[in-house]
């Protein structure tokens, strides 16, 4: 059984920019929407929750800001590989 806690982030890294190239090689249409309104809804929790962790801090553990903002910097990472592929 896979333990998701053992994962590393690199790992986490790899694997987001590896499904989202995926998509933006085979349908670059629907990645773009898709990337657009998934990065725009996570951008919009991560800052939320940034902030209300910043006023009363919780038990929300880091590795949930790093998964979120790992998956903002994958997201734009392989639109980045996707262009120069693309020239």
């Amino acid at each position: 059984m896979l333990n998701f806690n053992k994962i590393t982030l690199w790992e986490i890294l790899l694997f987001q920019v590896t499904i989202w190239l995926g998509l933006w090689v085979f349908n670059d249409y629907l990645a773009t929407l898709l990337t657009l309104s998934i990065g725009a809804m996570v951008f919009a929790v991560l800052i939320i929750a940034l902030i209300s962790e910043w006023i009363e801090p919780t038990k929300v553990p880091r590795r949930y800001f790093y998964v979120m903002g790992i998956t903002l910097l994958a997201m734009v990472l392989s639109y980045g590989i996707y262009w120069l592929i693309r020239i």
